[in-house]
């Protein structure tokens, strides 16, 4: 090899290290008005095992979440940063949006959720030294965020085919109460059962209002099995003391107060369609064991 080519060779190579060790530069004194975070929800789940092994899961497998609240003496563990995506919503819709895991902020809180009796099911109560480090928290990532109470959602909401947590016991009434987590008004909800007189709007009316609100429910006028999940979520997020997955007149006005649009539509028809209860009756379900929720 020449002298010649030998000094080519060698500038050329200079050159890619430089290139290669040149810092990249961006300028940021400009920044968009139009922005906001990528989390747009907060999901609230139950292990449904104690802490030991809900860590275990979590951490070691390819289930996760942000945070993970142990119960009693509860400590908050972040085990995602917010930043990233944690596998926790799986298959998921609400308001339209899929796949709720790029968009969402997962909480774990160690419960082990139920266990199915002859003739009920039995809820495992919440610790309140937990729920107000739940509180504490929502707090916190809301504000950052800015997440409204009404996008902090339970894993039934989002995923009402598969999953039931984080279950009728939970205390969302604390959540409301705290500003964190959205309720239905109660003198709307009394007005429009004085309005309803005990009757039940059809089944179409349910299916719309549920999916005005979030859901992702058939829309074909039948009380189909997945229609009957989608209620049953619904009842354990606003009513909890029966979730049985059945239309009624109570759950209609609790779902008209959160949808008011749709109450309208309903109050301006002349005459509206009522729901009729089939026969024979929809299987029944495992009612929550005497007592409960508490």
């Amino acid at each position: 090899m020449s002298a010649a080519v030998r000094l080519i060779l060698l500038l050329c190579c200079t050159g890619l290290l430089s290139a290669c060790g040149s810092a990249l530069i961006i300028d940021e004194r400009y920044q968009a008005g139009g922005q906001d975070s990528r989390v747009q929800y907060i999901v609230l789940h139950y292990t449904s095992s104690g802490f030991e092994r809900s860590l275990h899961t979590l951490t070691q497998q390819d289930v996760s979440s942000h945070y993970l609240i142990s119960d009693y003496d509860p400590v908050i563990y972040r085990l995602v940063d917010e930043s990233q995506r944690a596998w926790h919503a799986g298959e998921s819709s609400w308001q339209g949006r899929t796949w709720l895991n790029s968009s969402s902020i997962g909480i774990e809180l160690v419960n082990s959720g139920y266990r199915d009796q002859a003739e009920c099911r039995l809820w495992q109560p919440w610790d309140q030294r937990q729920i107000d480090a739940l509180i504490h928290l929502l707090r916190d990532i809301q504000q950052r965020h800015g997440i409204p109470p009404e996008r902090v959602l339970a894993h039934s909401d989002i995923a009402p085919q598969r999953k039931v947590d984080p279950g009728p016991r939970f205390p969302w009434a604390q959540l409301v109460a705290a500003g964190v987590a959205v309720g239905a008004d109660p003198q709307r909800v009394q007005a429009m059962q004085q309005w309803l007189e005990g009757r039940t709007p059809a089944i179409t009316w349910f299916q719309q209002t549920l999916h005005s609100w979030g859901y992702a429910v058939p829309l074909h006028g039948q009380l189909d099995e997945a229609t009957r999940n989608v209620i049953a979520a619904f009842q354990m997020r606003f009513r909890p003391a029966r979730y049985d997955g059945l239309p009624d007149s109570e759950t209609a006005a609790i779902l008209a107060a959160l949808v008011p649009e749709q109450a309208s539509t309903l109050a301006a028809q002349t005459d509206p369609d009522w729901y009729q209860a089939a026969d024979p009756a929809p299987t029944a379900r495992l009612p929550a064991c005497t007592g409960e929720p508490g």
